[in-house]
């Protein structure tokens, strides 16, 4: 059947929401596709996989129900083009198209590849999501190419253009941040309190042998049901149980760590990253949904919980966005610190006997989720200290976490977690020692090295890697402000030990895999 208009939906742009389908069209053909290029440009968790093919699957049955014109391919349908372009140019032949339309993608590559395909006597448009807080035009306004740009400047700038949390044009409650309310380490009495964590129970159907089938390398479990919402009307189910059951307590422990709990790989987090960056639910909602909740039990949320909540979706959400555009793609080949070593083998396998490794990598193996902290201090912090190739610490995060679209990915990887951004995303490289992990956490207690030892065949390894790296760097970071007194002391650090201290990382440097 010939369409006037083909208008194409990527898996990361299931925005019922859009203007797109306020009226119905029957000179419209919306395509909704499984494709291979979208399964193997990393190795993917069998997790993330599903979420997105099954999330789309409903999405195109949504649409369908509504009386839209919907063409839903599957991997089997689609395993004879090459990549998205060759698809776009069979339809428009197949259809007699004279229109094509899309979204703009949030990905470089996706959009190099639309704006590159050749469509000769069709018009093509490019059109806005509708999803985040800041138009893509604005960016600029705000970033600059090869230029820092610190996220409290910019998060102020939101609160008050969006109105938010504002009174009028202070901040409700006179401070912007209360960060330094939220970083509190869960006590033995804080874990029988930890919520249960809502989780679906979405049919797989035959997804797994459909990947087998077309010899899709993947990794991770899934267990008999996809956990993770699969559309608009769950996310929200999930929106409104985080409200109910864990804001009040978000804050002040989200950048808490926990082994010893059912419900540690959730806590108090919650888990709408898939939701939103898949767009099934907005950024706006999710704000103003926690707000209301904040207002109504004012007695029970401090401002701290909602502020902390906010800034991660307002303030850093869009804040990596525009890091993320205005510097690609040069950004996907910096690497300001010159690492260059390959990831250990133990983030495939999690057989390591670092025990903050261990549950942090065996949590995002078997769920596909880690939380910002263990993110970032536990597994980017070793990546960090150790020096692993950038590149390669980009293709485990972008694959293995079920939130991992690669504008929110690299910014925090290659810029958040690494440095390997020089700078542009944060002003000091977020390394840290044992230390920190043992005050956040109660992981270093049941651990096979000992926390508080720099060197010696039981020293925690952060511990060495950690001076070595300050050590190493010193030419890049001896005169920043924010990071002074490490240097100093270094500088009184009795001689001899910090040459055991060197010799050891150096030897654990050596054999990464045997950690």
């Amino acid at each position: 059947m010939a369409y006037p208009t083909l208008r194409l939906i990527l898996g990361d742009q299931l925005n019922a929401s859009h203007s797109w389908y306020r009226e119905k069209d029957n000179d419209v053909l919306y395509v909704i596709a499984q494709l291979r290029q979208e399964t193997s440009y990393v190795k993917h968790h069998v997790q993330k996989i599903a979420a997105f093919f099954s999330a789309m699957n409903a999405f195109a049955n949504a649409l369908t129900a509504s009386g839209h014109n919907v063409l839903n391919l599957s991997l089997s349908e689609t395993e004879k083009f090459n990549d998205l372009p060759a698809l776009v140019l069979s339809l428009c032949e197949e259809h007699k198209i004279k229109r094509f339309e899309y979204q703009r993608p949030d990905e470089h590559r996706l959009l190099t590849q639309l704006q590159t395909i050749k469509l000769a006597g069709i018009d093509v448009s490019c059109v806005d999501t509708e999803h985040f807080f800041l138009p893509f035009e604005e960016i600029t306004d705000h970033f600059k190419a090869n230029k820092g740009t610190r996220l409290e400047t910019f998060y102020r700038k939101m609160r008050k253009r969006f109105n938010i949390l504002m009174d009028n044009e202070k901040p409700l409650g006179g401070n912007w941040n209360y960060d330094a309310d939220n970083r509190n380490k869960l006590k033995k009495t804080d874990l029988p309190n930890i919520p249960e964590p809502l989780v679906f129970e979405n049919d797989l159907g035959d997804l797994l042998e459909t990947l087998d089938q077309h010899n899709v390398k993947y990794f991770g479990d899934i267990g008999e049901h996809l956990i993770w919402p699969n559309s608009r009307a769950q996310s929200l189910e999930l929106l409104d149980y985080f409200c109910q059951h864990c804001l009040s307590n978000f804050g002040k422990f989200q950048d808490a760590m926990t082994a010893n709990s059912e419900h540690a790989w959730s806590l108090y987090h919650s888990r709408l990253s898939f939701s939103m960056n898949t767009k099934m639910i907005s950024p706006m909602q999710v704000v103003e949904r926690a707000i209301v909740e904040f207002q109504k039990r004012s007695d029970e949320i401090s401002l701290a919980q909602i502020e902390g909540f906010v800034r991660q979706i307002l303030g850093w959400r869009e804040f990596v966005r525009g890091i993320y555009w205005v510097n690609m793609p040069e950004y996907s080949n910096m690497n300001a610190l010159d690492a260059n070593r390959d990831l250990p083998r133990f983030f495939w396998t999690n057989d390591t006997k670092m025990n903050c490794m261990k549950h942090s990598l065996g949590q995002s193996l078997e769920t596909a989720y880690a939380h910002h902290i263990q993110r970032l201090m536990v597994i980017g912090n070793f990546c960090l200290l150790a020096g692993v190739d950038p590149a390669q610490v980009d293709e485990w995060y972008l694959g293995v976490y079920i939130d991992a679209i690669e504008w929110v990915e690299m910014p925090n990887t290659r810029g958040m977690c690494q440095f390997a951004d020089g700078g542009l995303v944060a002003s000091k490289p977020y390394a840290a020692s044992g230390s920190y992990i043992n005050r956040m956490s109660d992981y270093c207690s049941e651990c096979h090295y000992k926390v508080k030892e720099k060197v010696g065949s039981d020293a925690c390894p952060f511990n060495s890697l950690y001076w070595h790296f300050m050590d190493s760097h010193v030419d890049k970071f001896g005169k920043n402000p924010r990071i002074g007194m490490v240097y100093r002391n270094l500088e009184k650090m009795n001689e001899n030990l910090r040459q055991e201290t060197m010799l050891r990382a150096e030897l654990l440097l050596n054999n990464l895999d045997d950690l």
